[in-house]
């Protein structure tokens, strides 16, 4: 197929990231800023503030994690706190229907693996292309296809 794009190529909610990493920042900034301006506390109670303001930014630069990246050999799927790697040929179908909050990955084990770096919350159109796109990919790349059924 000649639409494939030259690998490697990664997979991630772009918007939804920069809006998260945005917000991690402001956050840290701000509480930050606070707790420095506040004459009336304590140094163990800025502390507690800045702390607060770091876990604040984690979980939401942890929610920035999320991508896809496809290659020569497979695909790594890199989801919150987790991390998997598997060969094309592991990959049997790639599945982002009406209403899923991103792509699951249906794998020859019988297992399902969602793709968190595949999500259409706010660029719906630009999570269907990278599924289309990653689907046209494991189907290209795949070795390992007994026999291909619509299910």
């Amino acid at each position: 197929m000649s639409d494939l794009p030259a690998l490697p190529v990664t997979f991630r909610p772009g918007r939804t990231r920069a809006v998260l990493i945005t917000a991690a920042v402001a956050i840290f900034v701000v509480i930050t800023a606070v707790a420095l301006l506040l004459e009336q506390l304590s140094p163990a109670e800025q502390l507690s503030f800045v702390v607060t303001a770091a876990l604040l930014a984690g979980v939401l630069l942890l929610l920035a994690r999320p991508k896809v990246v496809a290659d020569e050999s497979g695909v790594t799927v890199v989801n919150l706190t987790r991390r998997r790697r598997l060969d094309w040929a592991e990959i049997l179908r790639v599945n982002l229907r009406p209403g899923d909050p991103w792509a699951f990955l249906d794998l020859s084990d019988g297992t399902s693996l969602p793709a968190l770096g595949i999500q259409p919350g706010i660029a719906k159109q630009r999570a269907i292309a990278d599924a289309r796109t990653l689907r046209a990919l494991a189907e290209a790349r795949s070795t390992a296809r007994p026999g291909t059924h619509q299910g």
